[in-house]
């Protein structure tokens, strides 16, 4: 639809796109011959002159001839160009689907491929910005923007009493071959409200969480104890960051039987498995929420969420299956 204005008023004039078929470029090429102009050969053919410019500019021989038969011919092979890359109503529904979830486009489209709905994240991007052009919504689905950091001193180290530094950890669990190596770490609720406890396995990527009401040594070890206690046969280390809610790291390595690791101070991609899951945490619970106002039904859901979503380094497989396959050949 075009919408025409001047002084006096404004007129909408509709002209709905309709594909040349090969008698009306035959047409063109006859009023061409006879010096009709494109605004004259559109009138007739019922169709823009701009589709008549567009047509001629696109099929000229040697700059000056326009050919039909050519034209007919680039005509043809560009629909047939676009129906390999047509999307399925049904590839449509598995799209909206994954990004309900949460998934990203690459995410998406790699579980796509697999399942025999092909669709690449390119186009699921173009598909969102679309949709959103039109008032859609699922652009909120996608994450968005960079983490922030603060400026300012850095807060002061903190004695960890009997701490292992990272350098003694057994070389194995840095290739994340081995099944039983987790890394841990808190997100923080607003001003004080509470805290979450979060364990991801190296290898499955599966993550756990836990709402504790206060972010003290005390009700972190047994969050952790409580979270990994059925899992306790298939725990080797942990690797923590340098907080003072890892105190009680003793506590947990006895009861566990297993051991305990920091990170070196400000080098958070020493567990940046842990740290992306963090992130991805904020999708379903944002940065300043009052942990109050979270129950436990909540934070499960988010964990059974991140744990069936797609990892590309997995296969596009999800955690939680890809856990309880090496659980079971354990």
């Amino acid at each position: 639809m075009v919408v025409l204005c001047n002084r006096q008023k404004t007129r909408v004039v509709t002209m709905s796109y309709k594909q040349l078929n090969e008698g009306q470029r035959y047409q063109i090429e006859a009023y061409l011959r006879e010096g009709f102009s494109y605004r004259e050969i559109g009138n007739r053919l019922k169709v823009s002159h701009s589709t008549i410019s567009r047509e001629v500019r696109r099929n000229r021989i040697r700059g000056t001839h326009y050919l039909p038969e050519a034209a007919q011919s680039k005509s043809v092979k560009r629909r047939r160009n676009a129906a390999k890359y047509s999307v399925s109503a049904l590839t449509i529904m598995f799209v909206e689907f994954g990004l309900n979830e949460k998934w990203s486009p690459e995410q998406i489209s790699g579980v796509g491929k697999l399942i025999g709905h092909p669709v690449s994240h390119e186009w699921i991007y173009g598909y969102v910005q679309r949709d959103k052009l039109t008032g859609g919504k699922l652009y909120k689905q996608l994450r968005h923007g960079r983490r922030k950091y603060r400026k300012g001193s850095r807060a002061k180290r903190v004695i960890i009493p009997n701490r292992v530094g990272i350098e003694h950890r057994p070389a194995i669990v840095d290739k994340k071959r081995r099944f039983g190596d987790w890394e841990a770490d808190t997100v923080l609720g607003k001003n004080g409200t509470g805290a979450i406890v979060s364990l991801v396995e190296r290898k499955s990527k599966f993550y756990l969480i836990r709402k504790v009401p206060a972010k003290s040594a005390a009700e972190v070890s047994r969050a952790m104890v409580g979270m990994l206690w059925r899992y306790r046969s298939h725990v080797h280390t942990i690797t923590a960051d340098n907080g003072t809610e890892f105190c009680g790291h003793e506590l947990v390595a006895e009861k566990l039987k297993t051991d305990v690791y920091f990170a070196n101070p400000y080098s958070s991609w020493e567990r940046g498995l842990n740290e992306n899951f963090n992130g991805l945490l904020r999708q379903y619970i944002s940065k300043g929420t009052d942990l109050r106002t979270v129950t436990d039904e909540q934070i499960a859901q988010a964990q059974h969420a991140l744990n069936l979503r797609p990892r590309k380094c997995l296969g596009y497989k999800q955690p939680e299956v890809v856990f309880n396959e090496l659980r079971g050949a354990a």
